[in-house]
């Protein structure tokens, strides 16, 4: 086996896993101190289901718990919202019958081509911490692509991105 030969499974790989990796973005107001806030109150969950929404907050929970922040149930210095969208994304899927790939496909054979439409769950999450006194939203973090078509993925899809989201939270203060 030759080195180019070895090199291709791993491309494929790396080429997938980037593929099934959620888009995960954030941005803050850079005038703010975050050295301040230390606590924090929910303002609202809106998700597909209250199954979802008790996830979220508790995926969320505990991303602020380990950056440490304490979760009160009223008058925290932030306020959090979370609001979780999916829907379906056509995805076409071909399938060639027939020698050389399908219907006169470079002259050859007499297959023919069967084209379906999968519906494919696709899901954004978008997290925002507030200001709880000025209302002033400090900090945004959105992940998409946080649903795959296995339901059984879903939820480790989406603590991954919330993991990915709070790599760098709080920001660092400006100097």
């Amino acid at each position: 086996m030759t080195k180019r030969s070895l090199w291709i499974p791993i491309m494929l790989a790396a080429g997938v896993g980037v593929v099934l990796a959620a888009a995960v973005s954030t941005d803050y107001d850079h005038s703010v101190d975050f050295a301040g806030y230390h606590t924090y109150s929910w303002l609202k969950i809106q998700a597909p289901d209250s199954i979802w929404e008790d996830r979220i907050r508790h995926a969320v929970d505990s991303e602020l718990s380990s950056n440490g922040f304490t979760m009160q149930p009223a008058d925290g210095k932030a306020s959090v919202a979370a609001f979780g969208s999916t829907h379906t994304q056509p995805r076409m899927e071909t399938f060639y019958t027939g020698f050389g790939g399908g219907w006169r496909w470079r002259g050859f054979g007499d297959g023919f081509a069967t084209t379906t439409v999968e519906k494919t769950p696709v899901g954004t999450l978008v997290l925002d911490i507030f200001d709880s006194t000025s209302k002033k939203l400090i900090w945004r973090g959105t992940a998409s692509d946080v649903l795959s078509d296995k339901p059984e993925k879903n939820e480790k899809k989406m603590e991954k991105a919330l993991t990915e989201m709070f790599k760098h939270f709080p920001p660092p203060p400006k100097s």
